[in-house]
């Protein structure tokens, strides 16, 4: 088969995954979930013709493994140069694994003209196996939220995407030591955990519809920022028991109780962690705030960064 470009380049987003709503499947329906897309961490790759598969940059054996099972399920030839410029680290809750997959797999799309979308390429990558936001945030970045899995789901529908406001800023805590629960350990801890009470799914999905939802339309980050404080601290104290507690890492919940005690919202853990948010709502006080988490929280394996949202999908360019 051959390429229909000389080179195609994607630049797919990381993404927050600020919590499940419904953890007990009561109403039919697993999981359902919110998150946003991020601007300034990413997976870029780049793919060009090779007479065999050459892959060159961080996370490259990754990349290697999901470009060649998409080139034996597509029936393509390993005949490609994939040069990754950047990668998201993998297991901090930034959903590598699926931006690495979309990535590579529009990559390929584009550049042998296979006409699939987002969702086709989704599936024969095995994402959205219980959340769909990463599938969301590479089809349209922004805020998105999906609607679980039911019998017959083969990825969760997006059933709300909003713009984040542009000035709206999140600080972002890192433990450089650990990972979050993946692989089987993710699956098991799925199924070791107790059944998740149907009021509070119904409690989450209440005030998810009537106070996160219009609080970002009306660009309100107090309220939206206390409905995702609420969802996360209701989540993380059912995950607790295989995690460690609300959050992964103590000193990234200290840092977060710290933040929420100057006035940050939104306080979360993405994921299984280790990394934790917050919200802000403007760049300036972000940034006062991340010189002073700097100077008070001065442990070797921490480290903090401020990012803002992302409005728009992955970026897939043809040349």
């Amino acid at each position: 088969m051959k390429p229909h470009y000389e080179k195609v380049s994607v630049l797919a987003p990381a993404r927050l995954h600020m919590g499940f709503i419904d953890l007990s499947g009561a109403l039919g329906r697993h999981f359902g979930s919110i998150g946003l897309a991020l601007n300034d961490i990413n997976t870029h790759i780049t793919l060009t013709s090779a007479s065999s598969l050459v892959v060159n940059g961080p996370c490259a054996e990754r990349a290697s493994r999901a470009t060649r099972r998409l080139c034996q399920l597509l029936n393509l030839p390993e005949q490609v140069h994939i040069e990754l410029s950047a990668a998201i680290p993998e297991h901090i809750g930034l959903g590598s694994g699926t931006q690495m997959s979309l990535a590579i797999g529009a990559g390929l799309n584009a550049f042998y003209g296979l006409g699939l979308d987002v969702r086709e390429i989704a599936k024969l990558t095995d994402r959205g196996a219980r959340s769909g936001i990463g599938i969301g945030v590479f089809e349209q970045g922004g805020l998105v939220v999906d609607g679980g899995r039911g019998p017959d789901t083969e990825t969760p529908p997006l059933l709300s995407r909003m713009t984040v406001p542009e000035h709206w800023r999140f600080i972002l805590a890192f433990d450089q030591r650990g990972q979050g629960l993946h692989g089987e350990q993710e699956v098991s801890a799925f199924q070791n955990l107790p059944p998740f009470p149907r009021s509070e799914a119904e409690r989450l999905c209440y005030l998810l519809l009537m106070q996160a939802l219009p609080a970002i339309a009306e660009e309100n980050l107090p309220l939206f920022g206390d409905v995702i404080t609420q969802l996360q601290d209701s989540v993380g104290q059912h995950f607790a028991p295989v995690q460690g507690g609300v959050f992964t890492s103590p000193e990234v919940a200290a840092a977060m109780i710290w933040l929420q005690q100057q006035g940050a919202v939104a306080i979360g853990q993405t994921s299984w962690g280790p990394t934790g948010f917050c919200a802000v709502d403007n760049p300036q006080w972000a940034a006062n705030l991340l010189n002073d988490l700097e100077r008070r929280f001065t442990s070797e394996y921490l480290t903090f960064q401020v990012v803002s949202a992302r409005n728009q999908a992955a970026d897939i360019i043809c040349n």
